[in-house]
């Protein structure tokens, strides 16, 4: 058994029980963006998480154990990501992602945008020409040092 039996488990379960990740994030706690990241073996889950994740799931002492260990981040199969809505988030840093590495440069100086000290919040935007997604990505910024 590894972390991604223990995944398949949870989308297993979540389909069964017609489970929104909303409302399993509104039991474990935390936004349905970092919950939904983290049952999808992306996170790491501390014991009170991992033991609601437990009885939500129906998952055995095992599997609960595999949530709180770190696990091996990042979720693609492949470089290029083949499934049409994460390509096109792979177009958006293709095309803009020389753009915003530009503007961030320009108002913060030299540095990265954080994907550890970072949150994102996603909502449905109405719109009479039809429905938008809106994202929005907040990561701290750590300037490069000098030494």
């Amino acid at each position: 058994m590894d972390r991604n039996d223990v995944t398949k488990k949870i989308i297993s379960a979540k389909v069964k029980n017609k489970m929104t990740w909303a409302d399993i994030a509104s039991k474990i706690g935390c936004s349905k963006e970092w919950t939904t990241a983290a049952m999808l073996g992306q996170m790491t889950l501390n014991l009170t998480q991992a033991t609601v994740a437990k009885d939500l799931f129906d998952l055995t002492d095992e599997e609960t154990a595999w949530l709180q260990i770190v696990p091996y981040k990042g979720s693609l199969p492949t470089l290029v990501p083949t499934d049409p809505l994460i390509y096109r988030w792979y177009e958006i840093v293709s095309v803009y992602g020389t753009t915003i590495k530009e503007l961030i440069h320009e108002e913060f100086g030299d540095g990265i945008m954080s994907a550890i000290d970072f949150s994102m919040d996603i909502q449905r935007e109405a719109d009479p020409k039809g429905d938008r997604v809106n994202v929005v990505l907040s990561g701290k910024f750590l300037p490069y040092k000098s030494y």
